[in-house]
């Protein structure tokens, strides 16, 4: 299904048209704004001075996707201190009071009138890769911000590649997304965010528009443009996903256990260095999945759940990867389209791009779909959604008897924040909530608690797995938690090799029995039970401290517009076993 011009959703009544709508509409359809594709854009960034070419070739399937000439060679775009997001630079024009809302409309339209002033580009795609969920998607950016353009229409689907698929789309009730990125802009009215230099992201989610105003990072682009496409599939009854999934197939196993499962589908929700894309795309979990399996994967970073056709959905056929453990050499370079943020070194004559952070933090790179094997754009409804959590308290996996505490557990899922984000230093060692690991959630939270509530009320069992370490005898004395034991409990949770006992400190939550996990990994059970943590008392103070946090949080949010609801969450996360050392 495609998306709605302006003409077409507004046309019944054109004064019901947002003015964010309008002032982006008027300029994307200046005539001096000249329309580029993806090898036009690439051949402009050249010219960029923060760009250079390196001496690694383009993945030569993604170059002649994107019509780029023979031999085309990885950019390699270089910013100053901001080199991650700045969600604090977010600004939801209708949260606004209409006195700061007239005030905003009025610095945008100044904006504008300066960022004409400067040659203009723009640059069509389509976000979506299934026939049933596709929006049209138009980027304007100065001339000296092609690479932008570039990466933008390579993240995503060029127009013209999807073109017939498109036009032959039934319609859906939606607008096309305008996204519209000013480099150059600089204001110092603290009203707008000033940290590392002045930004904004001015969001109209129900016009589909978003302003990305003196932001250089790709990542802003990307994820501005995804939020859009996110909150759509929300407005059509979907569960927006920042998250991973993948398709087991078991059926061709030689193992009978194994064969008899069939094929299952788990989806992986957390933030960058939570190991989301670790558990979505290993190959085969560490070794530890039956021979004969058959994976396929629809993305590791977003898609939309279609509770009523149960199936779930694919935006983009690349990956927008941290390139940390990737050093020169590393098998996934074959693969890539461009890189931000990188080093150059020369090996043998030739300037390739230095990964491993070694310039600065959260160096990233556009890889294409073919890194992850077999993909598609659709796949079935997930049968296990993982919250991937950092937070010490927990064992490595939970399981959830319960369905509002899965819920809950979503809703107030709780990490550290992390160099891929453009905050203070301090920042880092906080506990933060994100709920359903989505930062880019432009709506409200209790839309998201209805959504997740239909996917667990229609099949999906909920887990949690801890990312960081678990308690060993305080929060920072940590035993640790290795990803081949993760990953092995994946294999377990996939093929229903685990049995569950309750969790006497969180009613409604479960852990691998004794037997169970102590066949698959020996000295488990003792080693993360929490009744074996040393320092006890303290450690039970942490937990109700945290599940205090986690309610405070729930309550403090727009969930307070639907009280039965938030009830019903806050009462799953009560915490049990006995009193903490405060006597709680």
């Amino acid at each position: 299904m495609s998306s709605q011009s302006s003409y077409e959703f507004y046309g019944a009544d054109l004064t019901k048209m947002p003015p964010l709508r309008a002032i982006a509409e008027t300029l994307v359809l200046d005539g001096r704004v000249r329309a580029v594709n993806a090898a036009e854009a690439y051949e402009l960034a050249l010219s960029q001075p923060d760009v250079s070419a390196t001496d690694m070739p383009v993945y030569p399937p993604a170059a002649r996707r994107l019509g780029l000439p023979e031999g085309a060679r990885v950019l390699n775009n270089c910013h100053g201190r901001i080199v991650g997001r700045s969600a604090n630079a977010r600004r939801f024009y209708n949260a606004l009071s209409p006195a700061d809302q007239q005030k905003v409309l009025g610095d945008l339209r100044e904006a504008m009138f300066d960022f004409q002033k400067r040659p203009l580009i723009k640059a069509h795609a389509v976000l979506g890769l299934d026939r049933d969920l596709m929006i049209k998607a138009t980027l304007v950016g100065g001339l000296d911000d092609a690479v932008n353009i570039f990466n933008w229409l390579a993240n995503f689907t060029p127009f013209d590649e999807l073109a017939e698929q498109y036009a032959a789309s039934p319609k859906l009730p939606i607008q096309d997304i305008l996204v519209i990125g000013d480099n150059l802009w600089s204001n110092l009215d603290p009203f707008y965010h000033n940290h590392g230099g002045p930004q904004l992201a001015l969001v109209d989610e129900g016009a589909n528009v978003i302003f990305n105003l003196g932001m250089r990072y790709f990542g802003e682009r990307k994820k501005g443009t995804l939020t859009l496409a996110w909150t759509s599939g929300m407005r059509l009854g979907m569960a927006a996903c920042h998250g991973g999934i993948k398709e087991i197939d078991f059926s061709a196993c030689q193992d009978a256990a194994a064969r008899n499962v069939g094929k299952r589908s788990i989806a992986f929700f957390g933030l960058s260095g939570t190991g989301k894309s670790s558990h979505t795309n290993s190959a085969d979990n560490g070794g530890t999945l039956p021979q004969g399996f058959k994976k396929v994967v629809l993305h590791d970073d977003a898609f939309q759940i279609d509770c009523a056709q149960k199936v779930c959905r694919v935006w983009e056929p690349t990956l927008f990867d941290k390139t940390d453990s990737r050093p020169v050499g590393h098998e996934d370079w074959r693969y890539i389209i461009s890189v931000m943020n990188h080093g150059l070194i020369e090996v043998d004559g030739r300037v390739l791009p230095l990964g491993q952070d070694l310039r600065n933090s959260n160096g990233r790179a556009l890889f294409d779909r073919d890194l992850l094997g077999a993909y598609v754009n659709r796949c079935g409804f997930p049968d296990i959604i993982c919250w991937l959590m950092k937070d010490s308290c927990l064992p490595p996996l939970l399981r959830f008897s319960s369905q509002p505490l899965a819920v809950a557990m979503g809703a107030s899922l709780m990490t550290r924040r992390n160099r891929a984000e453009n905050v203070p230093e301090e920042e880092l060692a906080k506990l933060v909530f994100v709920p359903f690991a989505n930062p880019f959630r432009v709506y409200e939270l209790w839309r998201d608690v209805q959504a997740f509530a239909k996917v667990f009320d229609q099949g999906a069992k909920g887990y949690c797995f801890n990312s960081s370490g678990f308690w060993k005898s305080s929060d920072v004395d940590l035993r640790p938690i290795p990803l081949k034991t993760s990953l092995r409990l994946q294999t377990a949770l996939l093929l229903n090799e685990l049995d569950w006992e309750d969790l006497d400190i969180l009613p409604g939550a479960q852990i691998p029995t004794r037997a169970s996990v102590e066949a698959i990994l020996p000295g488990y059970y003792d080693t993360y039970h929490p009744a074996n943590v040393e320092n006890r008392q303290a450690y039970l103070s942490t937990v109700r401290s945290r599940f205090r946090q986690r309610m405070v949080f729930l309550q403090s949010s727009d969930l307070h517009d639907k009280p039965g609801l938030l009830l019903n969450l806050i009462n799953a996360l009560g915490v049990g076993g006995g009193k903490d050392e405060d006597g709680d």
